[in-house]
């Protein structure tokens, strides 16, 4: 059979042996908005758990619009419009008016990147800054948690008048899902913060996975953060497997988001009866397969379909290479993920982006993983812990001789934007 795989801009399509795939996990079909700017526009009058955005922007000094950054594909050029022109209309003066990029500890979004993501008449007429997590000096501390996390959250966002996040509501590995609080925490949070919350004491724990928000301590955890920063209003969307929005939710940071969890769980979640023996999944095809250190959400969303000791094949472009030079770093200090999980567990080991080997260590304790790429040379991928593969068909032809003919096949074409799970 022929599949298209979500990899870099333009996909990848793949044949694969009919006779050994079982399962192709994919959205289900849903209705994608007829008017996505008029639906903006009325849930900002009608939100939920809030008041209007244009009666809390009456009498606001000035207003902060948070946005995520690039490795998010949330369509901004439909959000923002209604959202400012509303604040400009209650009286805040577009002078006033902050666009701030959730950049996290990611680099910051500049030039024809900024263009792409907001539009160029947003772009050029709004002032529009990125955060900067590991600068401590741009954070204001606002205590400790009740689990003793640090909280340091951007101090343009902590002294707004008027705060105001904007996302998107999509399957998350770690935190159950993202949107809501997340662009608050790890968006705008520093990197004392982060740490302390992507921390193997909250990383480690069965119920930081994929789609969990019940006694999830990361959810429960950035939710608290979200709490002490303070958020006025949220708008979040749900899109489909072609980006078109699905569901527009706008209000009280909590009860918008739970609302929005809600109705995306229908379209986002696929499953199988049992888990096969080799996943052929992506990294959702850019902006999120850009790099490796993205690509390893959608090794770790596949775990759960696929056997343990089996194989995960994993198609993502990394037009942009490993990552950040620290990810480059913690990969550099450990030859093995066994030894990093021991230096990580017992020692005072702290690198920036270790979370992001953490994880990986998690689905490759599940599972071999194989990685299909034109963005790195083979040697490179040998020493991110994964096998490189030439092809899709190679990995799979490779994998069956392995397992044997009648192994099963599941496809993930859109990977981590796919909560797959086994049916219960």
């Amino acid at each position: 059979m022929r599949v298209h795989l979500e990899y870099g801009r333009n996909g990848l399509d793949v044949e694969l042996p009919d006779r050994n795939v079982v399962g192709c996990l994919h959205y289900h079909p849903a209705e994608p908005l007829a008017d996505p700017d008029r639906a903006v526009r009325q849930v900002l009058e009608h939100p939920t758990g809030a008041a209007p955005l244009a009666q809390l922007a009456r009498g606001r000094r000035n207003a902060c619009v948070v946005i995520a950054d690039v490795t998010r594909p949330v369509p901004n050029r439909v959000l923002l419009p209604p959202i400012l022109e509303t604040l400009e209309a209650a009286g805040i003066p577009r002078r006033e008016i902050l666009i701030l990029v959730a950049t996290g500890m990611h680099r910051p979004n500049l030039g024809d990147e900024l263009v792409e993501m907001v539009g160029r008449p947003i772009a050029e007429n709004y002032r529009i800054e990125n955060h900067h997590g590991p600068v401590r000096e741009e954070h204001t501390y606002l205590g400790e948690t009740s689990r003793g996390v640090p909280v340091w959250v951007d101090s343009r966002y902590v002294s707004a008048d008027l705060k105001i996040t904007t996302g998107l509501i999509e399957p998350h590995f770690m935190a159950g899902f993202s949107g809501g609080r997340k662009l608050i925490c790890p968006g705008l949070a520093g990197l004392d913060t982060v740490r302390q919350w992507h921390g193997p004491a909250f990383l480690e724990h069965p119920n930081a996975k994929n789609g969990c928000l019940t006694d999830n301590p990361v959810h429960e955890e950035n939710t608290a953060i979200g709490r002490m920063a303070g958020c006025d209003f949220i708008v979040n969307v749900v899109i489909d497997a072609q980006r078109r929005i699905l569901r527009v939710v706008a209000g009280d940071m909590e009860a918008a988001f739970l609302e929005g969890v809600d109705f995306a769980r229908g379209p986002v979640t696929a499953s199988l009866p049992e888990p096969a023996d080799i996943v052929v999944t992506t990294s959702a095809g850019y902006p999120l397969d850009a790099t490796f250190y993205q690509t390893v959400k959608g090794m770790v969303t596949a775990t759960p379909v696929v056997k343990r000791g089996g194989t995960i094949i994993i198609a993502a472009s990394l037009s942009e290479g490993v990552g950040s030079h620290e990810f480059q770093q913690v990969i550099a200090d450990n030859p093995t993920l066994d030894g990093f999980m021991n230096r990580l567990l017992h020692e005072d080991y702290f690198v920036m982006d270790q979370w992001q080997i953490e994880e990986l260590a998690k689905a490759r304790r599940h599972a071999k993983i194989k990685i299909v790429s034109d963005g790195l040379p083979a040697e490179t991928l040998r020493r991110l812990y994964v096998e490189p593969a030439e092809s899709v068909e190679r990995a799979v032809a490779d994998s069956l001789a392995e397992y044997g003919p009648e192994a099963t096949i599941a496809v993930i074409p859109k990977g981590p934007y796919v909560l797959a799970e086994l049916s219960q």
